[in-house]
């Protein structure tokens, strides 16, 4: 007890309780920026955005065409065979995979008279006669529109072997929607509906030649 009976540590402790609470409001009183915000009184009424859907579709994959050979023992079968020894690079079975893509280039090159694609797969009597039928087109004003939907067969017919020229006449089953369109828009032949087409190409290629490419020197609808 101090002079006078005034209690001078009541005085301390009063004057270190203030200074902690002082030091106190000074800590809790700043943001550190950790702090979550305010919320929204509108935030909790606010639907939620669904997030974007994305489907997933499986592509359609067409089959492969069966591309049967005929027999060994049968004659066009022994005239592959000849062929085989006059060119040892050819393989009937790649020949009808080449045939296979060669008929989707020229159908497609056809229809879009596409001539520079046309030129290189065609003999010069064929790429004449595809050549004037686009022609014709043209001077109509008509659109061809062709699709190959897909091709079930790819076979040989028969075969040939003339010295070193050989020809081989090629069966192709395909499902195609072909439509000639007008200069006014509407259809002028044919129809929007698959169709299943079975036609007969002819290809020729010297053997003894440096040229691998098979050119199409016939075609005809069977």
């Amino acid at each position: 007890m101090g002079q006078g009976g005034f209690p001078v540590d009541l005085v301390l402790f009063g004057l270190i309780a203030a200074f902690l609470i002082l030091r106190l409001r000074s800590v809790l009183g700043r943001r550190t920026g950790f702090e979550r915000p305010p919320l929204d009184p509108q935030a909790a009424h606010t639907p939620l955005r669904a997030a974007p859907v994305i489907e997933g579709r499986a592509e359609s994959v067409q089959p492969a065409p069966a591309r049967p050979l005929p027999d060994p023992a049968s004659p066009t079968g022994a005239t592959l065979a000849r062929m085989q020894e006059a060119d040892r690079s050819f393989q009937p079975q790649r020949f009808l995979e080449g045939a296979e893509q060669a008929f989707r280039i020229i159908v497609t090159a056809f229809a879009g008279g596409d001539r520079q694609a046309l030129r290189p797969l065609l003999s010069e009597e064929t790429y004449r006669t595809f050549d004037t039928a686009i022609a014709e087109r043209e001077s109509r004003s008509e659109t061809q529109k062709t699709e190959i939907r897909g091709i079930q067969t790819v076979a040989i017919e028969s075969a040939e072997l003339t010295g070193t020229t050989a020809r081989i006449a090629v069966r192709f089953v395909s499902d195609q929607v072909n439509m000639t369109v007008g200069s006014d828009g509407q259809p002028a032949a044919g129809a929007d509906a698959v169709t299943e087409i079975t036609d007969l190409w002819t290809f020729e290629r010297d053997l003894a030649s440096q040229d691998p490419t098979w050119r199409l020197v016939g075609a005809r609808s069977a």
